[in-house]
């Protein structure tokens, strides 16, 4: 078999993998111990994010005439790819958190919705919660107003009560 034949399917899974993702982080991995990696693996799966190691020639293929080409400048030495299809900001906030406890994992750059973002750029979007925390805090401070009428409103109707 040719080597192109062998890389097409590489290429293609890449390119699967990209189409209709929110974001892709490019991630150097160099220096985890492979504990470190299985631990940081189980929790991007956790939050449906695919993460895998490719070739940089492969990546620049299957991102080749889309948004992900903007990529090309960080696809040297060793990359891993994270890339999420339901959450944008996912793969950069579960990334950086890890690197907290693994300094020597490094996020290169990424693409969050269709905008380019270098090391700097996604670290800024790593502090971005969740879309269910947005919802939960949104709801928070709705509810908040609404019980606090419901009390007052219920001890002036037990004062009148009394009266």
């Amino acid at each position: 078999m040719a080597k192109v034949e062998l890389k097409q399917p590489v290429v293609a899974e890449i390119s699967e993998l990209l189409d209709g993702a929110q974001s892709a982080v490019v991630v150097d991995y160099r220096g985890l111990t492979v504990e470190q990696d299985t631990v940081l693996r189980k929790q991007l799966r956790e939050a449906g994010v695919t993460y895998k190691v490719y070739k940089n020639t492969m990546i620049r293929f299957a991102a080749k005439g889309t948004v992900f080409e903007a990529l090309d400048p960080n696809l040297e030495g060793p990359t891993a790819l994270a890339v999420s299809k339901t959450d944008a900001t996912a793969p950069a906030r579960l990334i950086a958190n890890f690197a907290k406890t693994a300094p020597k994992l490094e996020i290169k750059g990424g693409i969050v919705e269709d905008t380019y973002y270098d090391a700097k750029g996604m670290q800024v979007i790593a502090t971005i919660p969740s879309r269910e925390e947005l919802l939960g805090k949104l709801l928070g401070s709705i509810q908040s107003p609404i019980t606090n009428l419901a009390r007052v409103l219920n001890q002036i109707a037990e004062a009148k009560a009394e009266a």
